[in-house]
């Protein structure tokens, strides 16, 4: 597992984003039994730059917490139903996921609103994000069920209480 990490906020580097992202990751492809050798990139922003990222791929031109990109459209047909697993387009080349951008003025408020550790509400954002990657979405109501119980199992591998609660 890579995660090629940028920084244009340096508040993210006090903050450990490169193991915080590391350990995300690898736990949620660990928990989807997928293999090791993929490749994400991040990175870690301000409010600022994440909302023009939102303004250009969303028509929303306000602040996020976390965008995310995928290389391919791996999404379930069915409402509910896995999405398909990603593929490397080249046997020796490792497996690109996409793009995943996290705001930090947006977590570290999210993360003091809900009187939760900051490092703990980061880890529980690149778990999602990392599941929209690999097709995983909560727009439609059985899609978000087991999306949402997903990010609650990885998390709970990593000692990190239900989000949801």
């Amino acid at each position: 597992m890579s995660v090629d990490l940028i920084i244009e906020d340096a508040r993210w580097t006090q903050a450990g984003l490169q193991d915080l992202a590391d350990t995300a990751c690898a736990a949620t492809l660990a928990h989807l039994g997928l293999p090791e050798d993929c490749e994400i990139s991040l990175l870690g922003c301000d409010d600022v730059r994440i909302a023009v990222l939102n303004a250009d791929f969303r028509d929303k031109p306000v602040p996020t917490n976390v965008l995310s990109w995928p290389s391919d459209d791996l999404a379930a047909e069915d409402d509910g139903d896995r999405p398909y697993a990603p593929e490397a387009d080249f046997p020796e080349m490792p497996v690109e996921l996409g793009d995943i951008a996290i705001a930090y003025d947006t977590c570290d408020r999210e993360a003091r609103d809900q009187d939760k550790p900051f490092a703990q509400h980061v880890t529980h954002l690149l778990v999602h994000g990392t599941l929209h990657l690999l097709g995983f979405d909560h727009i439609r109501p059985l899609d978000a069920e087991l999306m949402e119980g997903l990010e609650v199992e990885i998390l709970a591998t990593l000692g990190i209480a239900d989000p949801y609660e």
